[in-house]
């Protein structure tokens, strides 16, 4: 009956709504300042505000947490450590079968730089971060391991006792015959990659309004979670209440995800903790420095891959060792970036045997999540890497060996080595149509005259294979298939939608999708017009979820580019049930059979005799005003729910072959570089990009996901990555370190389509928009390769990454120049200088020895105590920039020769970082009644201080001390200084000023 129902579009012939760039619905109020995001929303009266106070360094032990001046602030009502919210709650899911427990809060022992230590809840967010700085924790550091392969080595400090040698899981997989494969080869291509870490950044930071309703012992949470929901059996679980007492909602709105939103889960079991504890509905909003220290990141990869190649460039087997860095916990649902690519490990290419090892590490960085491409970057830059090198290697084409490798047009459905099983496509047209639409033979010829000319100018090819709608049943591959048995199967994607009918007869869509952008609003609107013969304008969408009253799964959610080839298509099904019943319910008003009717320009017809109609508000809304006259085998009409799950995605079998996603998009893309030869920056001349994503629903949308992709994609491969020094220390905390391209640096890509719908789903949709953060940044390497004529190369494409790869490494110091001995932390600050000071050495000399001098001229001091002759103590609020902190300085003084010299050397602690140093300063007359004070200095710092940009950093420092050495002339009765001057209780006062920093 279903497939009888037609309809037509009504405003434009019968050229349907779906596959049109018509206006965005979301724009009119998003252009106009008028979304509603989390931070926008109204929240009920008495509600509290939290801060979270998280650790300076990257693995310690917490030997104390003196809260006792921060819980007395006025307006404060709670601090809650992690004793606190083990009394409430349970240890999140960790990502495999292990000993280790995972909380959102330290239990003990803090394992990376920003990891919350206390959640002060307090009337407003200023009291709250407040009472932070008056929290003073005593740390015991630990040896630090930030490289995967470093964590896996003899010796290295272990993270968890459950992860023996830090090691999560070890597992190997085997396809086909690929010993007798690279036995038999008459060549073996290997090489070695360092995927980094970087993120997503979006406009808008992690959200969390929770309540607690003790009555019930039920909680209700506002998040901005983007999902999926299978999160929320691990909030549920975590917070000790069955799933049915956790109302999880989202706002209407939300600025951007890309993956990152799913990774608030934590925060919501920590604010809902809260709650709990104090009474009250607990408000966080994180900032912007918070989001770039401790939030997820996409995983960082160490990868070994090698071919076994025949003469002609066919490669016969793939051999992949991969090490997986998910940082210091390995929170749900990791080691998911390993596994969501398993069934795509062959790419694009026809390759019949596969070995694969995957083992998952732990290190000293923060959790790892979901991020655009999500496994997907660090599999491609590998594969596509290594085809290039085949290509130099045989002495061929790099683009004649993607030809002969790629899967033929006519094999569709494809069953890769590993499992996935391609729906459609047919790549060979999809390269020769950007070949020529790209005009690749104009770009070879410039290359060409570029490099007659003496330019470095290179061309870099990608062919990729882009997976959406992900198999709930990947991430069990990590599991054996005896393990597997003893769970119970996990499978499917199961999406759902919901089509309801009010009693005027308007539409109105419900999906458990969360948009960040992507226009569901839009594109729902047009598919379900077009089945019931509306306008877009016609049908209203709704895409807030509230999992306590709206139709949801384990599967739903926003993720895995799933909208356009299951949500949509699931809306279209409920439409259709829906159009059924009232084709049914038309008919019999018509006297028509139900083949006979048409949905078509705000009228439900007979086809053959259009006039013989009726309107079609008039059909929807009988079933809430006489229901008693519709036809018995109608049914109701008034909502539609439908769930939807492809046959297709099975679980993985018993020799491990998995059928990851659903679809497969096709991606071809290459680039003309050009690298210049003095700065060594890379300019992109042209990029050309290929996509094959099925049935397109919105073109203007789909480009805009496109340039999207591309930009994220950018940034990955010419600026963005998470640094961190080898003991921990975050170094990339701030925009002005952690870069991101912006408007000027991406330029425009040339963007070409072919359509081969997917067989799989009901619109013919496939996934796109995570594709070039995938394809990208391996197509710009392979091109700056190109232009340098290397065979190694690391993202990002910096150019001082790129100096020493044509230049060498900076030679060492001369023989006999003084090398400072490495210190803890990564940033350092060094300085020498002079000051003059009023007064005899004598005198300047006692007034640096006196606790009530130094309190008033060191800037921001609260007291100094003198602890022994020779040991200072001092508490410090300083700030510069957008942060502040409080914080403890200890000094101790040695090789005193008074009046003339002293030497100091000392640490600071902060909430978020700490720093240690030493200085000397000689004090002489100058021959007026004053004193010349000669200064040195050398600091280390780690931590969140670390983050902060060095111009900043050294600027602030000589801010605050021409500030100490005024305030001490003034003391002094007069005087100033010369060059600057020094403190090491101001050296130390400007570190941990920036350590504790809140916006």
């Amino acid at each position: 009956m279903l497939q009888a129902v037609k309809s037509a579009n009504p405003g434009h012939g019968d050229v349907p709504w779906v596959g049109r760039s018509i206006e965005r619905v979301e724009d009119a109020a998003l252009l106009s300042g008028r979304g509603r995001f989390i931070d926008d929303l109204g929240v009920a009266p008495g509600t509290l505000h939290a801060t979270i106070l998280r650790s300076p360094r990257a693995h310690a032990d917490i030997l104390s947490i003196d809260a006792e001046a921060a819980k007395r602030l006025p307006g404060v009502a709670a601090v809650l450590t992690g004793a606190d919210v083990r009394a409430v709650t349970t240890s999140l899911v960790v990502g495999v079968k292990a000993p280790v427990e995972c909380w959102p809060i330290a239990m003990g022992r803090v394992r990376y730089v920003g990891e919350p230590v206390a959640v002060i809840v307090a009337t407003d967010r200023a009291r709250a971060e407040d009472a932070a700085e008056l929290i003073n924790v005593e740390y015991r550091p630990r040896g630090a391991v930030v490289d995967p392969l470093g964590a896996i080595a003899a010796g290295a400090p272990v993270l968890h006792d459950g992860f023996p040698g830090n090691l999560a899981s070890d597992r190997s997989f085997r396809y086909g015959d690929p010993e007798k494969a690279f036995a038999d080869a008459p060549h073996r291509f290997s090489i070695d990659i360092r995927y980094p870490r970087n993120s997503c950044t979006p406009i808008e930071t992690y959200g969390v309004v929770a309540s607690h309703d003790a009555g019930e012992d039920a909680y209700e949470v506002l998040a901005n979670f983007q999902g999926p929901f299978s999160i929320h059996t691990v909030i549920a679980r975590a917070l000790k209440v069955p799933g049915n007492r956790l109302r999880l909602r989202t706002p209407s709105d939300s600025g951007g995800s890309f993956g990152v939103k799913q990774g608030v889960f934590p925060y919501i079991v920590l604010i809902a903790a809260a709650a709990r504890v104090t009474g009250r509905p607990v408000k966080w909003i994180e900032d912007r420095l918070e989001h770039l220290t401790a939030s997820v990141s996409a995983t960082n990869r160490a990868t070994t891959l090698a071919a076994a190649v025949a003469a002609d460039g066919k490669i016969l087997a793939l051999d992949w060792d991969q090490v997986e860095d998910c940082g210091a916990h390995l929170r749900a649902p990791e080691p998911a970036t390993l596994y969501r690519m398993h069934g795509n490990l062959t790419g694009a290419y026809d390759i019949s045997h596969v070995k694969v090892r995957n083992r998952v590490v732990v290190t000293n960085k923060t959790p790892t999540g979901l991020n655009r491409g999500f496994g997907g970057p660090q599999v491609y830059f590998a594969l596509e890497r290594l085809v290039q090198r085949i290509a130099i290697g045989l002495g061929l084409d790099p683009l004649d060996v993607i030809r002969r490798n790629l899967i033929g047009a006519d094999a569709f459905p494809y069953r890769t080595a590993t499992g996935a099983l391609l729906d459609s496509g047919n790549y060979q047209e999809a390269v020769a149509r950007a070949v020529e639409q790209g005009r690749l033979a104009e770009l070879k010829a410039k290359r060409d005259a570029a490099r007659a000319e003496g330019r470095l100018y290179g061309i870099g090819f990608t062919a990729a294979v882009e997976p959406s709608v992900s198999n709930m049943g990947y991430i069990t591959t990590v599991l054996t298939a005896a393990e597997r048995r003893k769970a119970g199967p996990k499978n499917g994607a199961q999406a759902t939608a919901t089509v309801g009918l009010d009693p005027v007869g308007s539409v109105t869509v419900h999906v458990a999708s969360v948009p960040q952008g992507q226009g569901h609003r839009t594109v729902l609107s047009q598919v379900v017009a077009d089945v019931f013969g509306l306008e877009p304008r016609d049908i209203r969408v709704n895409t807030e979820i509230d999992t306590a009253k709206d139709a949801w799964s384990i599967a739903s959610g926003n993720y895995a580019s799933r909208f356009a080839a299951a949500v949509a298509g699931t809306a279209k099904i409920a439409a259709e049930r829906v159009a059924g019943k009232l084709a049914r319910i038309a008919a019999s008003q018509l006297n028509v059979e139900a083949a006979d009717i048409v949905f078509a320009k705000g009228f439900v017809a007979s086809k053959h005799n259009p006039e013989n109609r009726i309107a079609f508000s008039r059909v929807a809304a009988l079933s809430h005003w006489s229901p008693g006259s519709l036809p018995d085998d109608a049914g109701q009409t008034i909502r539609e729910t439908a769930f939807w799950t492809p046959p297709e995605l099975t679980p993985p079998d018993d020799d491990d072959r998995i059928n990851s996603s659903l679809c497969h998009g096709f991606i071809f893309d290459f680039c003309g570089v050009e690298v210049d030869r003095t700065t060594l920056e890379t300019r992109i001349d042209r990029y050309v990009t290929m996509h094959d994503c099925g049935t397109i629903l919105h073109p203007g949308m789909v480009n805009g996901q496109i340039r999207g992709g591309f930009a994220q994609a950018l940034g990955a491969a010419l600026l963005e990555e998470y640094g961190y020094a080898e003991d921990g220390s975050f170094l990339t905390g701030t925009l002005a370190d952690y870069l991101l391209p912006t408007t000027t640096e991406v330029p425009e890509p040339e963007i070409f389509h072919m359509e081969t719908p997917s067989p799989f789903t009901p619109l013919g949709a496939k996934g796109v928009g995570e594709g070039n953060c995938m394809s990208t940044p391996v197509c710009l390497a392979n091109a700056v390769a190109d232009a340098l004529g290397v065979a190694d190369i690391t993202l990002p494409l910096v150019p001082a990454r790129l100096a020493e790869l044509v230049r060498g490494a900076e030679p060492p110091p001369p023989a006999g120049a003084a090398v400072a001995p490495v210190r803890e932390g990564d940033r350092r600050l060094r300085g020498e200088g002079q000051a003059t000071v009023k007064g005899a050495p004598q005198q300047v000399w006692a007034m640096l020895l006196d606790p009530a001098t130094l309190q008033s001229v060191i800037p921001g001091c609260q007291r100094v105590d003198k602890v022994t002759d020779t040991l200072f103590r001092a508490d410090v609020t300083l700030g510069i920039g957008p942060v502040t902190g409080r914080y403890r300085a200890d000094v101790e003084l040695f090789d005193l020769d008074p009046p003339r010299a002293v030497a100091l050397r000392g640490g600071a602690t902060g909430a978020l970082g700490f720093g240690s140093a030493e200085g000397r300063i000689t004090l002489a007359s100058d021959g007026n009644g004053g004193t010349k004070l000669a200064y040195s200095y050398d600091a280390a710092i780690g931590g969140k201080v670390a983050s902060i940009g060095g111009r900043l950093l050294d600027g602030a420092t000589r801010v605050i001390i021409g500030q100490f050495f005024t305030a001490l002339a003034r003391k002094a009765g007069g005087g100033g200084a010369e060059g600057g001057g020094f403190s090491l209780f101001a050296l130390l006062a400007k570190m941990a000023s920036l350590f504790g920093g809140r916006r």
